[in-house]
């Protein structure tokens, strides 16, 4: 029988790249998104892989829009065997130079969101007995980065709830809890990111494939491992932190300032974090194509 698979953030960047990876294998699809152009982009690049697609036009930052997503999606399909918290927004910018509105809906949408997906279908897992949720962490989940503070915020407290609910699920043997931690990865994120920092922005070099963390994703809903790090490269700053706090702290400043915030001036934006920037979407940014000295 085949998986029924709801993803959120499934019009771009992993989301989409696991939407695919989930079509090539036969799953039926719900893909949750504010952007319904690229939205429905993403659905036709997975029916056109054979797969049943519902495309659910949903701000998940809204409280409600979990619920609503789980009875679309059990009306259309009968159940949900995999649940995919993958959408996310990104800001740069100072504490003080982050406008209240792009930092609250960057807390918003990457962490009270997962959130409120778990309390939405977690019900649903507990009639059937059955059922994954896979959240889409970070690196920033376990150590943090200048200029890029509700994001660091947001996705630690996103492990912290994946770890603590994970805890509340050991009784129920069918429920399994996973978070995917990746690296920098190559997707429009970084493009559509708010940005008051007056430079541009680039992700952190090495970056990985948005496929490359759909596999991990993918793998998460049937291995058991319950915690995925994607990038090995970035994760050396782990232990890094561990061991040198003070050297790790100067030279992540130092990494944002010459290679995460280039000097090519930037004018101010809240990109697509307080409104969605409508376009057809796509998996990848282009940052594996761009030289890392380029200025």
């Amino acid at each position: 029988m085949p998986q029924v698979v709801v993803i959120t953030g499934g019009s771009r960047g992993i989301g989409r790249a696991t939407a695919v990876r989930f079509a090539r294998r036969g799953a039926r699809l719900a893909l949750v998104g504010r952007d319904r152009v690229a939205l429905d982009a993403a659905a036709a690049d997975c029916r056109r892989l054979g797969a049943e697609v519902l495309p659910l036009t949903l701000d998940l930052a809204l409280p409600g829009s979990a619920r609503r997503a789980v009875d679309a999606a059990i009306l259309r399909f009968g159940r949900i065997d995999v649940w995919v918290s993958a959408a996310s927004v990104f800001s740069y910018g100072s504490v003080e130079q982050t406008p209240d509105a792009v930092r609250d809906r960057v807390i918003e949408t990457n962490l009270l969101g997962p959130m409120r997906d778990a309390h939405a279908v977690l019900p649903h897992f507990r009639r059937r007995g059955t059922g994954t949720i896979v959240f889409v962490g970070s690196l920033f989940s376990q150590v943090a980065g200048a200029y890029v503070a509700p994001y660091v915020a947001a996705k630690h407290g996103l492990l912290g709830f994946a770890r603590a609910l994970r805890q509340e699920m050991l009784g129920e043997r069918g429920i399994r809890v996973r978070i995917v931690l990746p690296a920098s990865v190559d997707t429009p994120i970084y493009r559509r990111a708010a940005n008051a920092t007056g430079r541009t922005p680039y992700p952190l070099p090495p970056v990985v494939s948005a496929s490359r963390v759909a596999r991990a994703i993918e793998r998460a809903t049937h291995g058991r491992r319950n915690e995925i790090a994607v990038g090995a490269a970035q994760f050396a700053a782990r232990p890094l932190r561990a061991l040198a706090p003070d050297v790790y702290d100067r030279g992540m400043r130092l990494l944002q300032r010459t290679l995460g915030l280039r000097h090519r001036p930037a004018e101010p934006t809240t990109g697509a974090v307080v409104t969605p920037l409508h376009d057809r979407g796509a998996i990848s940014g282009g940052w594996r194509r761009i030289p890392r000295g380029r200025h």
